[in-house]
């Protein structure tokens, strides 16, 4: 190889041995080349660290808009059924988006300041519940817990409690007027999300203009496996969780269960979105508020909950979701604590939406086999260990 002195590097020598002897044989580097690769790396890391960047300046707002997207496809099998009905896409989306905005504040002006008004009661009992909790301990299991250094710890010092109960106690107004970049935030998903409802297939044409011909039929057949099962899955699990709140909530204010209200919202969203364990994480504090007042009422609270869950398990869920997907319990779990720990509680709500998501495209492009009688036999309860393949073909 011969390249000009100028460009090129001290020369390397080593030796070569073949059939016919040794020969020394003298390797030069491309100082052009060097210099090019060089270059490029450093343009590659410029990028990723500017995308870095972007990504921590803008990572809030494009949360924002993916809350937006998955309104937005919670609305659209109502959207498409207006359609085929002889509505048009922008009528339909204002009166899907309208109806759903209209359900949000009925409940709120029927339920809100009820809703405020319990929690910021609960808030202001905690410390009082604290107590009782670490005394009964104490007595049951002869501890010698601190009040005060427990207390501390989870900052339930009584400034504190003070001020979060003060601005729940105003109600909706109240939460609003002291968190008002709450508002902007919600201004900013109801914004994103009237705009995917009512434009989304002329968004997902801009973006497939961009991509040939076998791109875009894959891109096209991706959103549509994803609008169609996620969206189905969303809104099924809304309307589970609507169903389990309702049920605890009459039954809790039947027992006159303290804060019923925001006990049963909790214990619906729970149930609904934290899978295998929800429901008995739900019951955790209703049970606490009355265990050691009454304790009939938390024993009471439990075997509700067992049985309104093989109700809604055996009774509700196969009418509500028979037109959508199943997510394994394991990846919906893995995608609760996924979302929490990306973007707070609630990341934990939309993680599973995601998940689905994910499970929708890949079960569409995977390929699936029959189980061979060893594997079958395992989910029987069998085992394959010992088992001779032939006696099993």
């Amino acid at each position: 190889m011969s390249v000009p002195a100028e460009d090129t590097e001290g020369p390397l020598t080593d030796t070569v041995t073949d059939g016919s002897g040794s020969r020394e044989v003298t390797i030069r580097f491309d100082l052009r080349s060097v210099r090019r690769a060089g270059t490029l790396l450093l343009f590659l890391l410029a990028v990723f660290l500017l995308a870095l960047w972007l990504f921590s300046v803008t990572g809030h707002f494009l949360f924002l808009v993916l809350m937006a997207w998955l309104i937005a496809i919670a609305l659209e099998p109502g959207i498409r059924a207006l359609i085929a009905r002889g509505r048009s896409r922008g009528t339909a989306a204002a009166i899907m988006g309208g109806g759903a905005l209209l359900v949000v504040v009925v409940l709120a002006v029927v339920f809100g300041q009820l809703f405020f008004t319990q929690i910021a009661q609960f808030v202001s009992g905690v410390p009082a519940l604290t107590t009782t909790v670490i005394d009964w301990v104490n007595s049951t299991f002869h501890t010698t817990l601190d009040q005060t250094s427990i207390t501390s710890s989870l900052q339930l010092d009584p400034s504190n409690i003070s001020s979060w109960a003060g601005s729940l106690s105003g109600g909706v107004l109240g939460v609003v007027g002291s968190l008002s970049s709450v508002l902007f935030d919600l201004v900013t998903i109801l914004v994103f999300a009237a705009y995917f409802a009512a434009d989304g297939p002329r968004f997902f044409q801009t973006i497939a203009s961009a991509m040939p011909p076998r791109a875009q039929r894959v891109f096209i057949n991706v959103s549509e496996i994803t609008i169609a099962k996620t969206g189905g899955y969303v809104v099924s699990k809304i309307i589970l969780a609507a169903l389990s709140a309702v049920f605890h909530g009459i039954f809790f204010f039947a027992i006159g269960v303290p804060y019923w209200l925001p006990f049963a919202l909790f214990v619906g969203i729970t149930a609904q979105f934290i899978p295998l364990i929800g429901t008995y994480l739900g019951i955790i504090l209703p049970v606490l508020a009355t265990v050691f007042a009454s304790p009939w009422k938390a024993v009471a609270i439990i075997v509700f909950a067992a049985i309104y869950q093989q109700i809604e398990s055996y009774i509700f869920t196969p009418r509500v979701s028979t037109k959508t997907m199943d997510v394994n319990p394991a990846i919906a779990l893995a995608a609760v604590f996924v979302g929490a720990a990306i973007w707070g509680p609630v990341g934990a709500l939309i993680g599973i939406p995601l998940a689905a998501a994910g499970v929708a495209i890949s079960s569409s492009y995977r390929k699936y086999y029959d189980l061979v009688p060893e594997v079958e036999a395992l989910g029987e309860g069998g085992s394959a260990e010992g088992r001779d393949p032939e006696s099993s073909a």
